[in-house]
Formats: structure tokens, sequence, C-alpha cells
């Protein structure tokens, strides 16, 4: 079956085994609180850009996720796809990370794909990619034995269908299960293409607090479709099928309400006229 490689070791993050448990552990000390009104977390949504700049946001948030009794599987919805792209999964194997290997979890990968079309990928056919990668030393140091179901999904409605199903295939095998949604928010520059607002401060002002604002607070308030529908009308979101996914997900497995971990731009850590948004939001009831 075959083990994936890490392949953004090394260069998004960091590839030798003591690095990366020791960056995990300076960003466990420097996370915010959990949000106190979500007494049971069942998923999330974290970003994707290397550690330097988004890596704390997706500890904290899946920190947030590490509860007494430590889920079975971890289903982690990514990809950058446009709406016609195809469903990709993999559905055996394992991937390695620096900290160690990840299994996935075949029986509940195969019924998902079994009920919907899939391009399945395997240990050694597969497309680079770092949304699902870069959760993934997370997810090993905090949950050591669970297992993944890694899997993309694009931004239309059928996604929010399968995602829900996932969850539901999961409670039917008796998984305890997380969810997450990996996308980054508002890519806006010269490098990126996007420049609406022209630079400058009123441009960052703008990516903040109100193109970002918008998708945030539809992913706050759980509103899966709303969020696909305003990432494609606004550019807010990468992966906002991966981002609905979860959402879909996480209702299924009994969430009800979002809450907000932190929100930043990769402004706030290296200065550029080009930028990207990230957030990490947690649900749970």
């Amino acid at each position: 079956m075959g083990l994936r490689n890490a392949d953004f070791a090394g260069s998004w993050y960091p590839g030798g085994k003591s690095d990366c448990r020791r960056t995990i552990e300076d960003y466990v000390k420097a996370c915010l609180p959990c949000p106190g009104d979500i007494k049971e977390s069942v998923g999330g949504i974290v970003p994707h850009a290397g550690w330097y700049y988004s890596g704390l946001i997706a500890c904290n948030v899946i920190k947030c996720l590490d509860r007494v009794d430590k889920p079975d599987t971890c289903i982690i919805f990514g990809r950058h796809l446009h709406p016609g792209g195809n469903n990709y999964i993999m559905k055996e194997g394992g991937w390695d990370t620096p900290l160690g290997e990840l299994k996935i979890d075949a029986d509940l990968a195969k019924r998902l794909a079994g009920e919907f079309p899939f391009k399945a990928e395997t240990a050694d056919r597969y497309e680079h990619d770092n949304t699902i990668e870069l959760q993934l030393p997370f997810i090993k140091y905090f949950f050591p034995d669970t297992r993944i179901v890694p899997v993309g999904l694009p931004p239309k409605a059928e996604t929010l269908s399968i995602a829900a199903r996932c969850a539901g295939i999961a409670k039917e095998l008796g998984r305890s299960v997380i969810v997450l949604g990996s996308t980054d928010l508002t890519h806006y520059g010269y490098n990126y293409g996007f420049t609406p607002k022209g630079t400058g401060h009123d441009a960052l002002d703008w990516v903040k607090n109100v193109n970002d604002r918008r998708v945030v607070d539809l992913m706050v308030k759980m509103d899966e479709k709303g969020v696909i529908e305003e990432a494609l009308r606004n550019c807010n979101a990468c992966c906002s099928g991966a981002a609905g996914a979860a959402i879909a997900a996480a209702k299924e497995l009994g969430a009800v309400k979002g809450a907000k971990i932190t929100y930043y731009t990769s402004h706030d850590i290296r200065p550029d006229s080009s930028f990207v948004g990230y957030v990490g939001i947690v649900f749970g009831k």
C-alpha cells in the first residue's frame, strides 16, 4: 500500500523529527485559549501557508480538538480546486510526517469512495498538495494513534452532501472523529493578480475588515453553502470547498456553533504589498 512522502518537510515546515517537535511545542506555549463557550470540539478551519506564517494558527485549532477521548480518525478536507474539479481521496496506505506515519482509515475511505466518484491517489501516484500535508505533523503530535482520511472536494453544492456522508459513515463504523477544513483567505496583491483596492494601508484594511471578514463570519455561523458562494464571488477563500465540507461534516457530528480563535495576515508577520489572510475556527457543541 505504501507510504506517501512528506513533500513539504524541510521547506514549508521543519523536516527533522526533533526540530518539528520543538517547533510545535513552541507553538503550544504561544497558543491562545480555546473557545470557552464550546464544550466539545469536533472540527475546525485551519490555514495552510508555510508554518512561519500560519503554523501557530493551525496548531492552535488542532490543539483545541485534543479531547480526553482521542479520536480514532481525522477527516481532512483540502485541495485547491475549481467548481468543475474532481473529488480526490487516498483510500489506503499511509502518509509520512517527520514525527512518524499516519495510516489511512481504509474502511472509511473505501466506503466513501464506493458511494461517490473520486480520483483515488496512492503513495506513488498523487499531486503534491500543501493544504493537507501541513496539518499532518500537528495531527501526529496531538493524536499519535489516529488514522486519517485525506479528501479533496471542489467548491460546489455536491461537496456538502459528500462531506456530511463521510461523517455519517464514520458514525456507522463507530468511529470517534474530528474534521478539519484547510483554506487560506484573500490572496491580495500583484503577486496574485488581485488588487481591487490598489495598494497600501487602504488595501490591507479592506482585506482584513471587509473581504476576509465576510467569509469568516459565514464560517463562524456554520453557513457552509454561504461560504462557498461568498468565496466564489469575492475571492476570499482559496479552498472554500474544503471549508464548506468541514462545516457540513461537523454539523453531521453534532456541532451547533463555531468560534474564531484568531485571524491575521502574512503582512502582520512580514509586511509586503502582496499578502494572504489566515483564520483559525473551531466547531463544536
